[in-house]
């Protein structure tokens, strides 16, 4: 009698587990089963990106963003923030950007772009020609120089000039309102964001200004044409000298005599050499300034390095520049 009951208890046991699995299995079946359909097997996982929340399942459409250059890319990638992908093509710190030639992926990436940004006056005539040749009517494009009404044949260094880099982020700001209406009011924050930087290198421009304004320097290029004048400082070297460098030629003869001239007198007190448009004569420039104890600083086409903002590139120059000239009032 003990065994007959005792098979029977493990028979209720046995019973009792299945009844379990059952429910257990029929629960499972109801918690990953969709309404009105049948089972599903996909879990979305959700992730965050660059400030956004996305699912695997469906993906955030960002704005595809160009810019031509890195220092208009570091502009509006900072306005646009979170709701685009800005990629700059042009960003090599080992290469001269007047003389950059566009690839086949350039020319995908322009095709299907939202909005482009490009320079303008001839400096970046590669991109303007890839925008020609892919019309695309829901397509924005900026071009900086006709925005400020800069004519063909001027100097194309245009975000050296703290007014049109001003104009230009407004502008940005505007057109991505026109792109992204939904997220206007986001746009406004990160313009207002920006401007706010870009008003502490102007602030350092005027420091300069104030302190060593009608102080004589030179510059191998006209890259710092623009910046000069807006500190106030005289810039003494040739223009044909420096027009014809950023032009990738040979300086007229005269004008080198003039700037060899003007570097051994002692009445220049910094020398400005842009390091992406090296040459034999702008070398030599450098190497008799250097001779003669005028102070030679640096500063790049395109943003240096490639990974900090327009405003940390620009005041890291304008700072060099102004210690620069310090030093020369010190008798350094």
């Amino acid at each position: 009698m003990a065994g007959k009951g005792s098979k029977g208890n493990i028979g209720v046991m046995i019973a009792a587990v299945v009844v379990i699995l059952v429910v257990v299995i029929a629960g499972a079946f109801l918690l990953t089963s969709k309404p009105g359909g049948g089972a599903s097997t996909t879990v979305a996982s959700s992730n965050v990106t660059n400030g956004t929340l996305s699912s695997n399942s469906s993906p955030v459409n960002k704005i595809q963003v160009v810019a031509a250059e890195n220092f208009w890319g570091s502009l509006i990638g900072q306005i646009c923030g979170i709701h685009c992908n800005v990629t700059s093509i042009v960003t090599d710190p080992n290469t001269d950007p007047h003389e950059y030639e566009a690839s086949a992926a350039d020319a995908k990436l322009i095709a299907n772009a939202k909005f482009v940004i490009v320079n303008g006056v001839g400096y970046d005539d590669w991109a303007t020609q890839l925008i020609a040749a892919s019309p695309n009517p829901n397509r924005t494009v900026l071009n900086v120089a006709n925005l400020l009404n800069v004519p063909n044949g001027s100097n194309p260094h245009l975000w050296y000039n703290p007014a049109y880099v001003n104009a230009t982020v407004k502008q940005m700001y505007l057109d991505m309102v026109q792109i992204d209406p939904n997220n206007a009011s986001y746009y406004k924050q990160q313009y207002e964001n920006v401007t706010a930087s870009l008003a502490k290198v102007d602030s350092r421009i005027t420091e300069i200004r104030s302190q060593f304004a009608g102080t004589k320097v030179a510059s191998t290029e006209s890259i710092f044409v623009y910046l000069a004048n807006a500190s106030g400082l005289d810039l003494v070297s040739p223009p044909a000298f420096m027009e014809a460098v950023a032009e990738g030629n040979d300086p007229p003869e005269q004008s080198v005599v003039e700037f060899e001239n003007q570097l051994e007198s002692g009445n220049v007190s910094v020398l400005v050499y842009n390091e992406q448009t090296v040459t034999p004569i702008t070398t030599q420039m450098k190497q008799i300034a250097i001779e003669h104890n005028v102070t030679v600083i640096g500063v790049t086409e395109t943003i240096q390095p490639p990974d900090v903002s327009f405003e940390t590139w620009m005041n890291a120059e304008l700072l060099s520049l102004q210690n620069a000239l310090n030093a020369n009032a010190l008798g350094n």
